[in-house]
C-alpha cells in the first residue's frame, strides 16, 4: 500500500458569531404553541420545548477545519481521540487531532473516492469508496480488506453509507452518486438493476438485500437496541417530486426488515448521514444545519450551520460531541445528549 506524506494544515480559528450571522438562530420572541419562548441568538433554531434539553446555548458551534471540496463520512476514534472523514472529491481521507487540534491527510490520491466511514466493534475504520465501487475495512496493521464489491456477479454501484450492527454484519446503502459523473468517482454504466441497500457478513463472506424498494438509499442507522433501522431515500436528486424522507423499519431476529413507513420528510433540502442519541432522537443532516427528531417523528429544533451538511457522527470521551461535515468544512458543537454507542 503506498504510503502519503501527512500535510498538515494551519487550522482557522473558530467562526465568530458575526460571520455566522447569516444563519444564526433568530429566536427572541418566537411563539411556540402560542407562548412566548426565547433562547440565545447563537447557533440553535427552538422548535419545541424538547428541544431545549437537548442543547447547551452556552456552548455554539465550533469551526474545526476548512479546506475540502465536499466533506462526508465522519467517524471518531475514541481510543486515539481523533476524527476521520472523508473528502470526497479531492479523494482523500482526512483526521484530526482532538489534543493538538490539527488535520491532515490520512490517506488519499489512490482512486477510493471514499464517502461514507464508521467504526467496527473492534476499532476499525470500515469505509464506503465510490471509486473501487466496494466497502472496505482498514486493518489495525494499515492493511485493507475488501467486505464487499459485487452482487450476483455484478459490481456495486457506489457504495455510500455504512453502519456496523453488534453481530458483525455490516449494512450499507449502494445508490449511484458516484458513477453519476467524475466528480465523486469515476462515471460509469450501472451493473445492478437498481439501488439496494445490503447487508455483507464478513464471517461466511455473503452479502444479501435487505431493502430493494428506494430510488436512492443513503444515510443510515440503528437504534440503540437494533429493533430498528432509519434508512434516508434522497431520489429528489433524480426525480421530480422524488422521496426526501427517512424511513423507519422494523429488524427481526434473522435481520429481515419490516415496515418502512416514513418516519419524517426533510423540510430543507435532503436528508444525507444521521445519527442516534440514546433517547431515540434522530440528529440528521438537511441543508441549513442538523435537524433533530424527536422518536415520535417531530422536528423539534435545528443546530444551524453556515454550510450545506452532509453526515453527522457522535464522538468526544462521552459521546455527546456532535460533530459534523458540511460542503468544505468540519463542525462541531458539544450537546446536552450522548450518542448512542455503537461500539
Amino acid at each position: 500500500m503506498r504510503r502519503h506524506a501527512c500535510q498538515v494544515p494551519v487550522l482557522p480559528r473558530k467562526v465568530a458569531a458575526h460571520d455566522r450571522g447569516i444563519r444564526s438562530a433568530r429566536l427572541a420572541g418566537k411563539k411556540i404553541k402560542g407562548k412566548e419562548r426565547t433562547m440565545p441568538e447563537r447557533d440553535f433554531e427552538l422548535l419545541d420545548e424538547r428541544f431545549r434539553l437537548c442543547v447547551k446555548t452556552s456552548a455554539g458551534l465550533d469551526h474545526l477545519w476548512s479546506d475540502g471540496r465536499w466533506t462526508e463520512g465522519p467517524a471518531y476514534f475514541p481510543a486515539l481521540k481523533s476524527l476521520v472523514w472523508s473528502d470526497i472529491p479531492n479523494d482523500r481521507l482526512m483526521r484530526w487531532d482532538e489534543t493538538t487540534g490539527q488535520a491532515g491527510v490520512l490517506r488519499g490520491g489512490l482512486g477510493a473516492f471514499t464517502n461514507g466511514n464508521t467504526v467496527d466493534r473492534e476499532g476499525r475504520l470500515v469505509s464506503c469508496e465510490h471509486g473501487t465501487r466496494q466497502v472496505t475495512r482498514t486493518e489495525h496493521d494499515g492493511s485493507i480488506t475488501v467486505i464487499a464489491d459485487r452482487y450476483d456477479g455484478k459490481r456495486l454501484n457506489s457504495p455510500n453509507d455504512v453502519v456496523v450492527r453488534s453481530d458483525g454484519t455490516i449494512w450499507f446503502t449502494d445508490p449511484a452518486y458516484g458513477i453519476d459523473s467524475d466528480y465523486e468517482g469515476f462515471r460509469a454504466d450501472p451493473e445492478l438493476d437498481g439501488c439496494y441497500v445490503f447487508c455483507a457478513d464478513p464471517r461466511d463472506g455473503s452479502l444479501r438485500i435487505v431493502a430493494d424498494d428506494f430510488v436512492r438509499p443513503n444515510g443510515l442507522a440503528f437504534s440503540s437496541d437494533e429493533s430498528m433501522v432509519y434508512i434516508a431515500d434522497t431520489g429528489a436528486t433524480h426525480q421530480p417530486d422524488g422521496p426526501r424522507h427517512i424511513r423507519a423499519f422494523h429488524v427481526s431476529a434473522d435481520a429481515t426488515l419490516s415496515g418502512g413507513a416514513v418516519f419524517a420528510t426533510c423540510t430543507n433540502g435532503l436528508f444525507d448521514g444521521f445519527r442516534l442519541d440514546t433517547e431515540g432522537r434522530i440528529w440528521s443532516s438537511a441543508t441549513d444545519g442538523v435537524h433533530c427528531y424527536h422518536p415520535d417523528g417531530s422536528l423539534i429544533g435545528k443546530v444551524l450551520v453556515p454550510e450545506r451538511v452532509a453526515n453527522v457522527c457522535f464522538g468526544g470521551a462521552r459521546r455527546n460531541r456532535l460533530f459534523i461535515t458540511a460542503t468544505r468544512s468540519v463542525y462541531a458543537v458539544m450537546l446536552a445528549v450522548n450518542g448512542a454507542k455503537t461500539f
